[in-house]
């Protein structure tokens, strides 16, 4: 791990970044050692991301023309934090019907071979604490939007249901009018 020169970094750089830990869009670049100076070394090259990479690692670098870079000048980044899936239907913001945000629309998730592995997914997603029950069906509502055709097969470890295994189910009538829904420990 190295910290970033704030004279290395642009707003190309942030939406990088921003898109890599799946955190929305930039908000604000902070510099002048934000978030703590730190202990690890600073990188000394010059980040050249043109914005549309998907990791930092595969954007263009340079040896930057002045090597004055220290904890002084750590880079801060501040993004708008995006969720991609949300619980509908519930007592609570911590117990619904899943739905996931996908190419601008949000819609269920189909509940074949939906478990508590995969409800712990959804709440340590949304900060809801652990699982208290993996339903199926309609228990909270059918809802209107239009089914996300997918399987979700997590292990339980993931930080978000985006980064679970996902398989096509053999036949679509599995996933038709039900929808996987979650009760979570979390009442916020």
């Amino acid at each position: 791990w190295v910290s970033v020169c704030d004279a290395a970094f642009d707003q190309q750089d942030a939406e990088v970044v921003c898109r890599e830990l799946d955190c929305g869009a930039p908000v604000q670049v902070l510099g002048e050692d934000a978030f703590g100076k730190g202990d690890a070394q600073m990188w000394t090259q010059e980040i050249q991301c043109r914005g549309n990479e998907s990791q930092i690692h595969l954007c263009p670098t340079s040896q930057l023309d002045d090597n004055n870079c220290s904890h002084e000048h750590n880079i801060g980044l501040l993004c708008t934090d995006i969720r991609n899936v949300r619980l509908v239907g519930g007592h609570s913001r911590c117990a619904g019907r899943v739905e996931v945000l996908h190419r601008g629309q949000w819609g269920t998730v189909c509940d074949e071979y939906w478990d508590l592995a995969d409800a712990a997914v959804v709440c340590r997603e949304l900060d809801c604490g652990e699982p208290v029950d993996a339903l199926y069906d309609v228990h909270f509502g059918l809802g209107s939007k239009p089914f996300w055709m997918k399987i979700a097969m997590c292990t339980g470890s993931e930080s978000t249901l985006k980064k679970c295994g996902f398989i096509q189910p053999i036949n679509l009538d599995m996933c038709l009018d039900k929808s996987a829904q979650v009760i979570c420990s979390g009442k916020l």
